[in-house]
């Protein structure tokens, strides 16, 4: 392998997670292993009025961990989240930035923004007047501020952007940020994404839709990806961050590679605002689109972590996606999670989160389970479903998100030889 080979690889050093399932990487790795629910009734807000009362909230964060009080109280939520999931993940990594580090990035995605804070000034204009809505709003509420604020706050002087493709947002920003590193623009890049949509609004516009499980009676079973009882996806919210660096420079620094993003496709379903194109087609067009950038053998691949958000309509078609992109009987071998199960659909967040939990997959050879799978849909029939953690080889591992309008993103995770 040639010096020039090495510098146009891209690998994960650091992860860093605040959701449901646990704060840091080792909580929320081992509460995925043992196929344990984050999910409950809400308590951000009283949704006793709602049709969807239940909610992944990530549990025991205080931002006040990671960020100065006063500049905290400038921050939405979401970017609490940010800011501390990179704080892990550059802990993590064993990383140190320096003073001039404008070869250090970061990509920051998100699906809706500073939700509470948007919904407090709106409040405000109605009850107070425009007078009264505070100077800070508007920072505190756009959806790049959470970028804005890793960057400031650690001091990313390289390429910083955000990238809106309501849920397969961080899926996108980790593809695009690999990307970055690859074509020279950096050498260094903290990747992810945060949501905090557990705010009334966003609630009840998502239940307007239709797509959320209304199962208040049991929060804990009730996201149930690929289950024939299936009735919607359950929100949650989280910080996922991480770090991306050139492989010959991880290499130097002496840096542990948790695993190598060696592929990354996206396509458009280009059909339907909301629902994904049935036969999956685009997808599986994605999926052949990361696997050819990394130039991955499609045999190869051992492992998907799916998008599967618990609708009737998202899984069939992800399933499908699959077989047609890697052949009926290959597919009937891949081990596929759904750790929506188990964290929710974080929206903006979910991709990053998912692929977080992929690369430790490849990293310790070990597949997370789907939960909550009792009655598989014969619709969702043709991979293998895994319900229980499980350990077996893993040469590369799929990370899946897709989101309303079309947005299809796919990444290809790799092991890495020592």
């Amino acid at each position: 392998m040639s010096p020039r080979e090495l510098r146009e690889r891209v690998v994960v050093t650091g992860i860093g997670l605040v959701s449901p399932l646990g704060i840091g990487r080792t909580e929320t790795w081992t509460a995925a292993l043992a196929g344990r629910s984050g999910a409950g009734p809400i308590t951000h807000f009283d949704a006793s009025d709602h049709g969807a009362q239940i909610a992944f909230e990530v549990k025991g964060f205080d931002p006040l961990t990671y960020i100065d009080r006063r500049a905290a109280r400038r921050m939405d939520r979401s970017s609490h989240l940010a800011v501390a999931a990179a704080a892990l993940a550059i802990d993590d990594a064993g990383l140190e930035i320096p003073a001039d580090a404008e070869r250090y990035g970061a990509v920051i995605s998100t699906g809706n923004g500073g939700n509470a804070t948007y919904e407090d000034a709106h409040r405000t204009l109605l009850e107070r007047g425009p007078d009264r809505i505070s100077p800070v709003a508007l920072p505190m509420i756009i959806c790049n501020m959470a970028a804005g604020h890793v960057s400031i706050t650690y001091g990313l002087q390289g390429p910083l952007a955000c990238i809106l493709t309501a849920c397969a947002s961080s899926l996108h920003a980790l593809g695009e940020a690999a990307d970055i590193i690859r074509r020279g623009a950096a050498d260094v890049m903290l990747a992810g994404g945060s949501e905090a949509a557990v705010t009334p609004y966003a609630m009840a516009a998502l239940d307007a839709s239709r797509a959320m499980s209304r199962r208040n009676d049991d929060p804990a079973g009730a996201s149930r990806p690929f289950d024939a009882q299936r009735d919607g996806f359950v929100l949650g919210e989280a910080g996922a961050v991480l770090v991306l660096e050139r492989m010959d420079l991880a290499r130097d620094r002496g840096a542990t590679i948790v695993a190598e993003l060696a592929g990354y496709g996206a396509t458009s379903d280009a059909y339907h605002i909301t629902e994904p194109q049935p036969a999956g087609t685009e997808q599986a067009q994605a999926i052949l689109r990361a696997l050819a950038s990394g130039d991955i053998d499609p045999t190869s691949v051992d492992h998907v972590n799916a998008h599967a958000t618990s609708t009737v309509a998202g899984d069939a078609s992800e399933v499908r996606g699959i077989i047609t992109a890697l052949g009926a009987a290959h597919a009937e071998r891949i081990a596929v999670s759904a750790t929506k199960s188990m964290h929710g659909h974080c929206l903006g967040a979910t991709g990053a989160l998912e692929a977080a939990l992929a690369a430790l997959a490849v990293a310790d050879q070990t597949v997370p389970p789907t939960i909550n799978l009792a009655n598989l849909d014969p619709a969702c029939e043709g991979v293998d479903h895994v319900r229980t953690a499980r350990e077996q080889a893993i040469r590369t591992a799929l990370c899946s998100g897709f989101g309303f309008g079309g947005h299809n993103a796919v990444l290809a995770f790799t092991a890495v030889d020592a």
